[in-house]
């Protein structure tokens, strides 16, 4: 039935592209990790319409802040916006790809994928209680490998991040010490000998001038750029790799696909190939269109973008969403309306 539908509204969409002749600019703000992936099909689509979409990657939190002010015509957010937040400022959340977070580091010696950590030694890492590469925590789970005596030095987001948020649930999850010293969120007052940067990019950045560091950034970064992961033992109780497979483990273990909940946290999920720090991306869009026009611009091309970017996804290194939970998203993206409640004329 799915299929049926999403060949129909594939066509309807062709024709009204291909009929368009005023150019519609998009602005949308917010998550940094998810910039390239919204860059990337905006690319693909100027080939098919008249629409220009300007991204701002300013961090979640700033992309929530812009889109309650209507500032935007989207916001971005690697965190759902919870229902009572939706409901309260008129909103509409829904994921479009998803991803992991991945810890990173940059430590002579050590080839990406050699490294094994826990989650509860990572958490002790960025709370310093392990504060030298050559720790006996680390040197357990790494028999094979000479570890250095330097220190390690901590690479972490200043910004309002949706990535520091899931990687702190995720340390809250396996370390009550994190918990109860840290908690999770899009801040976090860091140890004060931490480093700082603005942005997955800066972070990438600084990794690479810091020898002996450890970061945490998103997975299309870490392929982009090159940079040595580390393996990270999951729920299973399985050493894995961060690759889109392991993403998509830790949806299929989770009530994404059977309720289409999207408020759940991917992150700590069962699944012997799970990658423990899973995560969405997400969009914000408000529940009535002050501008028409602009709101029909974007959702057509949310709608394009599901409908034609899943290899544009695949080759940035994110995970398409199951064809389930795209239909439960093309139904929400009907209920949107103009300041005098009536529903949106666009493709369907």
């Amino acid at each position: 039935m799915f299929a049926k539908f999403r060949n129909a509204l594939l066509c309807t969409i062709s024709i009204c592209f291909g009929s368009s002749a005023v150019a519609i600019e998009i602005n949308g703000a917010g998550s940094s990790a998810a910039g390239p992936l919204y860059v990337k099909w905006a690319e693909h689509y100027r080939r098919s319409s008249e629409t220009q979409l300007r991204y701002q990657p300013v961090g979640s939190s700033a992309g929530l802040k812009q889109i309650k002010e209507r500032a935007v015509n989207f916001g971005a957010s690697d965190v759902a916006v919870p229902a009572a937040e939706l409901n309260k400022e008129k909103l509409i959340c829904f994921p479009s790809a998803i991803s992991g977070v991945v810890p990173v580091i940059n430590v002579p010696g050590i080839k990406s994928g050699d490294l094994l950590l826990t989650g509860e030694i990572l958490a002790d890492i960025f709370a310093r209680k392990i504060t030298k590469w050559n720790d006996a925590g680390i040197a357990a789970l790494n028999p094979g490998i000479k570890l250095p005596k330097t220190d390690i030095e901590l690479v972490v987001r200043q910004d309002g991040s949706g990535t520091t948020y899931n990687f702190t649930d995720y340390l809250s999850k396996v370390s009550n010490s994190w918990k109860e010293g840290y908690g999770r969120n899009f801040l976090i007052k860091w140890p004060n000998d931490a480093k700082p940067a603005k942005g997955s990019s800066g972070v990438v950045a600084l990794l690479k001038q810091t020898p002996g560091a450890i970061a945490y950034v998103d997975y299309n970064y870490v392929v982009q750029d090159k940079l040595a992961f580390v393996k990270l033992k999951n729920r299973n109780g399985k050493f894995v790799a961060p690759i889109p497979e392991a993403f998509a483990a830790a949806l299929d273990n989770s009530e994404w696909r059977s309720k289409a909940n999207f408020e759940e946290m991917l992150t700590d999920k069962p699944g012997k190939s799970t990658w423990p720090i899973t995560m969405g991306t997400f969009v914000i869009i408000p529940q009535t269109a002050t501008d028409p026009a602009s709101m029909i611009a974007t959702l057509r091309f949310f709608t394009w973008a599901f409908m034609n970017g899943d290899r544009i996804v695949s080759d940035i290194d994110f995970v398409r969403l199951p064809d389930k939970v795209q239909a439960k998203i093309f139904s929400e993206m009907t209920k949107i309306t103009d300041s005098k409640g009536n529903l949106l004329h666009w493709p369907m």
